[in-house]
């Protein structure tokens, strides 16, 4: 599928409003490629590529919507699926919380698509991956892999005027590498827009290094430990805080930024030394500059030397508190020091290095609790070493006392499209071993 241009995706939303008879319209519209490879036990199990293309249309008659989808673009399935959305807002239900679409806006370019990218071709990724599972198989070791790269575009149109375009490219990867008895497990995960910063060698390299130093893990007792969470790790912990930064549940007292009479919007809460914003304009993990409903992403601090300054409005909510939108971003960017992970090691007594906290739920979302567990390499530190890998524990831990726990910021890395830095934290609370590797 050809991915459509600002000029051809235009065309098309502004048939699809010119169509309409209802008070309100909104039109989505998107499309990407795609390709994969994945492969498990040092073996190439599947790959493939696909193509997509969606139009939703959402329409409104005072306060009562009705969406309808399609992937066919000619005049005549235009018009059906407009006059299905129509016909499905008349049958619903009033929405009181509905908000009529934006007048147009204004939008900075971010650089989200890279050609590299969208050139990559079934070759690459084949010879990428005989390139990691080669190194793993020399090194007698197990690899189980995951490439996936794409380019698309998204755009947006109202009955208002406004329209938005975006065109973006992305490649993941992820690695479990294992040794052969399975008492050994290394992990990592990559992504990146621009295939320049991809490097399936080193992330290779990185796996198998952690799996053959972790196994035949010993336990230790569960308790209060100073930690040192790789970006991977502290990235759980950190989004999962980030996600529950909205003024609705603050306001409503479901969350832990609320408070008797308010909420804690303007309140120290975290070390002076955390400071957390958003930006669609940075280069290393660029974003989209509108949101899902057409409102400006630009860049806001959240945590400002450790004071809560933005919360996520919806538009909605935002009209209820007289306040103005506020639309969850597209990144996080959390500044970081200058040491890297192995020099926040080097500093360290005695602690816990970890790779990744897996299968995080929330305990208690007024104190921001959470429970999961350690995976795929975890390792005991003494006089600045790391002396031997330790079996994986359960955790209990806050991020707000985390980060008031803080002994040292490293340096920000890449993960899952936001910016993170290891840490060093002290009292990180352990409750129980786990077997799983």
């Amino acid at each position: 599928m050809a991915i459509l241009t600002k000029d051809q995706a235009y065309e098309i939303l502004k048939k699809v409003v010119q169509f309409s008879k209802a008070d309100h319209c909104s039109v989505n519209l998107g499309g990407s490629n795609q390709g994969n490879i994945r492969y498990a036990r040092n073996t190439v199990s599947t790959s493939g590529m696909e193509s997509n293309i969606s139009l939703a249309i959402s329409s409104a008659f005072g306060k009562r919507t009705g969406v309808a989808t399609t992937n066919e673009l000619d005049d005549d399935s235009l018009k059906r699926a407009v006059a299905r959305s129509e016909e499905l807002a008349r049958l619903s239900p009033e929405n009181p919380e509905y908000m009529e679409p934006l007048e147009p806006q204004e939008y900075k370019k971010a650089n989200t698509f890279f050609q590299s990218v969208a050139d990559i071709e079934p070759k690459y990724r084949a010879m990428a991956t005989k390139d990691s599972i080669a190194y793993t198989k020399e090194k007698g070791l197990i690899a189980a892999g995951f490439i996936e790269d794409g380019y698309g575009f998204s755009s947006l149109m109202n009955s208002k005027g406004l329209f938005a375009y975006n065109k973006s490219s992305s490649l993941d990867f992820t690695l479990t590498v294992r040794t052969k008895d399975g008492t050994g497990s290394g992990w990592v995960s990559r992504d990146v827009n621009d295939l320049k910063y991809f490097d399936i060698m080193e992330a290779t390299q990185t796996a198998a290094a952690k799996a053959a130093m972790s196994a035949n893990a010993k336990a230790i007792e569960p308790g209060k430990y100073t930690v040192i969470l790789e970006p991977a790790a502290a990235a759980g912990l950190i989004g999962n805080m980030f996600y529950s930064m909205g003024a609705r549940s603050a306001d409503e007292g479901r969350s832990f930024l609320s408070k008797e009479g308010g909420t804690k919007l303007g309140e120290k809460m975290f070390d002076e030394r955390i400071t957390i914003y958003s930006d669609p304009m940075n280069e290393l993990v660029p974003g989209g500059t509108w949101s899902g409903d057409g409102q400006p992403q630009v860049k806001r601090n959240w945590v400002e030397k450790g004071v809560v300054k933005n919360l996520f409005y919806s538009r909605y909510w935002a009209k209820e508190k007289g306040v103005n939108p506020v639309p969850f971003p597209s990144n996080g960017i959390m500044v970081g020091g200058d040491k890297s992970t192995q020099e926040l090691i080097a500093s360290t007594e005695r602690g816990v290095l970890v790779t990744r906290l897996w299968y995080i739920r929330t305990v208690d979302p007024q104190t921001l609790l959470y429970t999961g567990l350690t995976r795929d390499g975890t390792f005991y530190i003494e006089n600045g070493k790391i002396k031997y890998p330790i079996k994986n524990m359960r955790f209990n831990e806050s991020p707000v006392i985390m980060l008031n726990n803080l002994e040292e910021l490293g340096k920000a890395e890449r993960t899952g499209g936001n910016l993170i830095p290891s840490m060093k934290i002290r009292d990180f609370t352990f409750t129980s071993l786990s077997d799983a590797i």
